[in-house]
């Protein structure tokens, strides 16, 4: 059943996401959702599904918008385009507060926000979030919104051998924070083989390694099992259990 539609003229949704909502508070159906889109024109714009309405646009980004996430809070917007540019921005203002151009040149395939303690890993903050872009490169922050601290925690490349011309030929990069295994993030993308990399932020290196019967093109990790959903070319998907 179609409950709300939402249409922008002459503009394409490149990417969407929910706004999270405090943890163990479960919404009542009277209260608003909301969700953020990114589009083909460079602007982000949030919806509220209980008013049916535009809240907010803003417009963060010159390129097209390629990934968009909400902070773990809810209070930030994580925005990243085809030109490689992440931007955080906050709803409530409509002003981005942070632009990085660490991956400038390179389309973002991913962002992801997690909860952390400010001790986890010796930086300041309440939050780690990593940026992935379609050149196989990952960057991990540590960010504290209220204080208007954004610090680099860890940055990955990984190698590959060389494929066809221009990234959109290759297989996607893609990254994601392990809910089952605090301190590590799985990695999939073209490389040198087939597989899913397990990366420890702590020790910073590979720890494990998953052989794959082809390069995966979309990956899920479960919040509560040890379960990795992968979906790969020829309408193939594979669920695998972590070592």
């Amino acid at each position: 059943e179609l409950v709300v539609q939402f249409q922008v003229l002459n503009q394409s949704c490149q990417c969407l996401a929910w706004k999270p909502h405090p943890v163990g508070v479960w919404p009542r159906p009277s209260e608003s959702q909301h969700v953020v889109a990114g589009y083909s024109d460079g602007t982000v714009r949030v919806f509220s599904v209980s008013r049916t309405e535009m809240e907010l646009k803003m417009h963060p980004h010159t390129a097209a918008l390629t990934a968009i996430t909400y902070s773990t809070d809810g209070e930030m917007i994580l925005s990243g385009s085809k030109d490689g540019i992440v931007a955080v921005s906050s709803p409530r203002t409509g002003m981005t507060i942070h632009v990085l151009a660490d991956h400038k040149g390179s389309p973002i395939s991913v962002l992801q926000c997690t909860r952390k303690q400010y001790h986890d890993f010796g930086v300041e903050g309440g939050e780690l979030w990593l940026a992935t872009s379609s050149d196989r490169r990952v960057s991990v922050w540590a960010s504290d919104w209220l204080q208007d601290k954004c610090e680099l925690l860890d940055w990955l490349s990984f190698p590959a051998p060389a494929g066809p011309e221009g990234p959109d030929s290759l297989p996607p990069s893609l990254a994601a924070f392990c809910p089952w295994e605090h301190g590590v993030l799985v990695y999939v993308g073209f490389g040198l083989q087939k597989e899913a990399l397990f990366y420890s932020l702590r020790k910073k290196q590979v720890l494990r390694k998953i052989s794959l019967p082809a390069f995966a093109t979309s990956l899920s990790l479960s919040p509560a099992a040890p379960f990795m959903a992968m979906g790969f070319g020829g309408r193939t998907l594979l669920l695998a259990r972590a070592p």
